[in-house]
């Protein structure tokens, strides 16, 4: 039977798969136990609060989600290029991969996709690999030596582009962009480093805007969302931002908080509850800056708990840029796992 000339046409799309926040734990993170957070937490009620946060809303389990990266590898279709959206670990020491564990962890999660993948993977790199503060406890943050770790052990770049015809695939590492935010999660003896780094970074990522050709379309690729308003206030990025057809995000786990960063966009920043708070009311506040960007969550491999909403995205790309990018987004719902004993678990 011949083929129709939609189906010859479709033959021609280049597919790429895209899979965020797989928040990999290995066997040393997994040791932690699910109370790791926790036991940075000193005020009993926010113990008792977060618990109950983690156990009905985030993720139960946080550390017991190998299995999802091994579906995604069994059930993902062929393709012809890969991205992976950054958090590979679980960052359970809250210092980045510099930690031993995470860095296990992490580099046992990017060896299971390059084996799978090859070279037609691309990485980009979360908060989770350079490290961040515990969302409560205040513990942890930025360091120097997860740069090193990640960019030279675990060879992340920092920024990476792919041309598929007239579209340009790009990554950037949201975690340098967002660098004057993060002042207060960095060593004061590191913090003129990290301002060099993120210079280095900038240059890049405007040399790649200048060099676009008119009919180049752009498929971004950030893992935090909150860097886009400062890729906003770059004057070369603006304004080519008509060219930039999707950004995708990750680091927000679920389109439940997607809407609601909708929802709460321009909320005045609080600034007297802790950094946590700070940083996210922040963010709402300026959350308006993402929507040019033409944002799509790739929400995490294993969704939240709530919702059991995990999954990964395919799209299909035509090369001469007549036809928009096809996204078409796999759920990857969790199976029942047999579990460890209950306990105050926060992931």
């Amino acid at each position: 039977m011949e083929a129709s000339a939609s189906d010859k046409s479709r033959s021609q799309f280049t597919k790429v798969t895209i899979v965020s926040d797989i928040h990999y734990a290995g066997a040393a993170e997994r040791a932690r136990g699910h109370d790791y957070e926790s036991r940075s937490i000193n005020n009993p009620l926010l113990s008792a609060l977060v618990w109950l946060y983690r156990h009905f809303i985030w993720m139960r389990h946080p550390l017991e989600q190998a299995p999802q990266l091994e579906r995604f590898l069994q059930e993902s279709a062929p393709t012809d290029y890969v991205v992976a959206n950054g958090d590979y670990s679980c960052d359970s020491g809250f210092v980045g991969v510099s930690d031993a564990a995470a860095f296990a962890s992490a580099q046992e999660c990017v060896g299971k996709l390059r084996a799978k993948f090859g070279d037609r993977i691309q990485f980009t790199l979360g908060d989770h690999e350079l490290g961040k503060l515990s969302f409560f406890g205040g513990k942890g943050g930025l360091r120097l030596a997860s740069w090193q770790a990640a960019t030279t052990g675990l060879n992340l770049p920092a920024f990476w582009q792919l041309n598929v015809g007239n579209y340009l695939l790009l990554g950037v590492a949201s975690p340098l962009i967002v660098m004057p935010a993060s002042r207060s999660e960095s060593l004061p003896e590191e913090w003129d480093t990290w301002l060099k780094l993120r210079e280095v970074h900038l240059v890049e990522i405007r040399a790649a805007f200048e060099a676009l050709r008119p009919e180049q379309r752009v498929i971004l690729f950030c893992h935090d969302p909150t860097a886009l308003p400062f890729l906003w206030r770059e004057e070369s990025i603006r304004r080519r931002l008509p060219q930039i057809e999707q950004t995708i995000i990750g680091h927000l786990h679920t389109r439940l908080v997607l809407w609601k960063s909708r929802v709460l966009s321009g909320i005045p920043p609080i600034r007297w509850l802790g950094n946590t708070i700070r940083r996210l009311t922040t963010a709402l506040h300026e959350a308006h800056y993402w929507w040019p960007f033409h944002v799509r969550l790739c929400p995490a491999l294993s969704g939240i708990e709530l919702l059991n909403d995990g999954g990964y995205y395919t799209v299909e790309l035509d090369p001469a840029a007549k036809v928009p990018a096809q996204f078409t987004f796999h759920p990857l719902p969790r199976s029942k796992l047999p579990r460890p004993s209950e306990g105050r678990g926060l992931g």
